[in-house]
């Protein structure tokens, strides 16, 4: 197994880790949390580019990247819904674009086309691992409130995006 599929099995095994701080309540809890989180964040950074740049790029990457990573920032909004720092419908637009997103995409694989990862859903990507680390701080509830449109506004307009650029997906798909 090459080192890119590594670090992703990594970020893997670190999500319970993460959930585990936070539900075991340990001292600075917190932040032992925002610690494996941004390990796990670092992960999928290193991943991507060892991935490209020494080509190692295989099938198993390929889904596992981007599952591992949405496995990672739902069990961070989960939590925070859980714990009232995110009210569930802003999750639930979140869960709906990705399904949204990957059901385009096996459309597209369908009639052999690849929609790689466009410009916004990198933008979206990197603004929720920022919001999801501010959230785990203990700072003021505006914060929190902020971060959440921040996750909200940059998942619909990337959905949103995606969906015009492949329109002609859906339309031969009919």
């Amino acid at each position: 197994m090459n080192t890119a599929n590594k670090l992703t099995i990594l970020r893997v095994v670190m999500i319970p880790a993460f959930l585990l701080v936070l539900y075991l309540e340990v001292p600075n809890a917190n932040y032992w949390a925002l610690a494996i989180f941004a390990a796990a964040s670092i992960t999928d950074t290193l991943d991507g580019y060892i991935a490209r740049h020494y080509n190692q790029i295989t099938d198993f990457g390929k889904f596992m990247d981007p599952l591992a990573d949405k496995c990672l920032v739902t069990a961070a909004m989960l939590w925070f819904v859980e714990v009232g720092q995110m009210p569930a419908w802003a999750l639930l637009i979140v869960i709906v674009r990705e399904f949204a997103v990957s059901g385009l995409r096996m459309v597209a694989a369908d009639k052999g086309r690849v929609i790689a990862a466009g410009w916004s859903g990198k933008v979206k990507t990197a603004a929720t691992m920022v919001c999801v680390i501010l959230m785990l701080l203990p700072l003021a509830d505006a914060v929190n409130r902020i971060c959440t449109a921040v996750i909200v506004l940059t998942t619909i307009y990337s959905g949103v995006e995606y969906f015009m650029k492949n329109a002609d997906i859906l339309a031969e798909a009919k």
